[in-house]
């Protein structure tokens, strides 16, 4: 649900600036098979029983000399993706509130879907902070080209093209810890901040 709707979000944001290619694809749905990436699938089974688990959707592609600012615009799209999963966490803390609200005190503790409501809420910020790290491929990458002076952000894409996959690779296979000291922090001051109260 949460890369589905993160995908759809690419996708819609890219259609909105005039970039018709992600509808010609059939990308703007919110069917998860339209956005289902084989290998990223399945990488999802396998890891997620080391505790660990990483995936991806199929990339969203697009045209950026269909966009009127192609960097501002591809900046726009990529915030899209983390924005959607922000949006979907906010939806699960309602519905955290709700069932809190609506269920005898302690019966939702160890509820089958207390426990879907929790998960949804930590994967999809989990998701929305992890691809805002900014490293070739994920969105933080393209949204730091848009938001830099040209020849910096040049000159970044330059770096990133060489050296991101490799560092990102290294991160997620290697050096699983950084990851975490990096999208922990901001995922727990927005899970409290979400939760604010209960």
């Amino acid at each position: 649900m949460a890369i589905t709707v993160h995908e759809f979000a690419h996708a819609f944001a890219a259609d909105r600036l005039g970039d018709n290619l992600p509808r010609q694809q059939g990308r703007v749905s919110l069917f998860p098979t339209d956005h289902l990436d084989p290998v990223g699938t399945l990488m999802m089974a396998v890891t997620s029983w080391t505790g660990f688990g990483i995936g991806w959707g199929k990339p969203v592609q697009t045209n950026p000399s269909a966009f009127r600012n192609p960097r501002r615009d591809q900046g726009i799209v990529a915030v899209a993706g983390p924005l959607s999963n922000i949006a979907q966490a906010a939806l699960f803390s309602v519905g955290i509130r709700v069932a809190l609200v609506a269920a005898p005190t302690g019966a939702l503790s160890n509820s089958m879907w207390f426990d879907f409501l929790q998960s949804g809420l930590i994967v999809n910020l989990a998701l929305a902070f992890f691809n805002l790290i900014p490293l070739k491929p994920l969105d933080g990458s393209w949204i730091m080209t848009a938001v830099l002076p040209y020849p910096q952000a040049r000159a970044y894409e330059i770096f990133m093209l060489k050296y991101g996959p490799i560092i990102f690779l290294l991160l997620v296979f290697v050096f699983r810890g950084v990851i975490g000291m990096l999208i922990g922090p901001p995922v727990m001051f927005m899970q409290r901040l979400l939760l604010w109260g209960i």
